[in-house]
C-alpha cells in the first residue's frame, strides 16, 4: 500500500507540468521525432531482446517498449531451492515529461509474465511450477546521448544512445495474496513465495542502456 500511494504521487507530481507548460515557444532539438531503440542488457545478461518505440514532442515524451524470452539471473532464495525465473514477455508504455533536450522522466505501466521452472529442466518440455503475471507503475529517469547531433549527415545525427534507470514497483499479480506454494521435488517440502520483482536482485530497480536511431534529425 505505502509503493502505492508512493507511485500515485509521484504520478501525479509529473503530470503536472505537462499541464502547466502548453505554452513553449521554442522547442527543443529532436523534437517532433521517433526513435527505435534496442535494449543491451536483455541480450547480454537476460539471454532475451528488448524493442524501444519512442516519440518526442516539444516537452512530452512517449514510448512503447516490449521485452521477451527473459531468463532471469536466480536470486538466493530461488537458487537454493533449485529453481529459477522466465519471462515470455514484459511490456507497456510510458508517457513523460522533457525536463531538458535530452533528459526526461516518465510514469509507465507495466506488465509482466512469469513462469516459474527447476533450474535442471528444459521448460520447453515441461510444466511450469507456476505462471503468473504482475503488474507496475513507476518511474524512469531516461537520458538520450546523440554523438554525432552535430553532424551534417542525417544519418550520423540519428544514432542515439538511452541511458535509464527505472523504479518498477508491484502493484498486483495474477496471484492469490500475490504467492504461490508448491511442493518442492529435491527438498520434498511445501514452499511459499511471493510475486517476483522485475529489477534487479528481485528489487523494483532497474538500469538499461538502449541504442538505435532517431528518425528526422534535429
Amino acid at each position: 500500500m505505502f509503493q502505492k500511494l508512493i507511485s500515485f504521487t509521484l504520478l501525479l507530481a509529473l503530470i503536472q507540468p505537462l499541464f502547466s507548460q502548453t505554452n513553449v515557444k521554442e522547442p527543443f532539438p529532436y523534437s517532433n521525432r521517433f526513435s527505435l531503440l534496442g535494449g543491451l542488457i536483455q541480450p547480454l545478461l537476460l539471454k532475451g531482446g528488448n524493442v524501444e518505440v519512442n516519440y518526442f514532442s516539444k516537452r512530452i515524451s512517449f514510448d512503447y517498449s516490449h521485452g521477451f524470452l527473459l531468463q532471469v539471473p536466480a536470486s538466493k532464495t530461488y537458487a537454493d531451492q533449485g529453481i529459477c525465473s522466465f519471462l515470455p514477455f514484459s511490456t507497456g508504455f510510458g508517457i513523460g515529461y522533457r525536463f531538458l533536450p535530452f533528459l526526461d522522466l516518465r510514469v509507465e505501466p507495466k506488465l509482466h509474465s512469469w513462469e516459474v521452472y527447476y533450474a535442471n529442466e528444459n521448460r520447453r518440455d515441461v510444466t511450469p511450477i507456476a505462471s503468473y503475471k504482475t503488474f507496475t507503475i513507476g518511474l524512469g529517469l531516461y537520458y538520450r546521448y546523440m554523438p554525432f547531433k552535430n553532424s551534417k549527415s542525417m544519418f550520423l545525427q540519428g544514432l542515439t544512445t538511452s541511458t535509464s534507470v527505472r523504479w518498477w514497483p508491484n502493484i498486483g499479480s495474477t496471484l492469490s495474496n500475490d504467492e504461490f506454494s508448491y511442493v518442492n521435488k529435491f527438498s520434498q517440502q511445501t514452499e511459499t513465495l511471493k510475486a517476483a520483482n522485475v529489477g534487479m536482485a528481485n528489487t523494483p530497480f532497474i538500469f538499461n542502456i538502449g541504442v538505435g536511431f532517431t528518425f528526422g534529425g534535429r
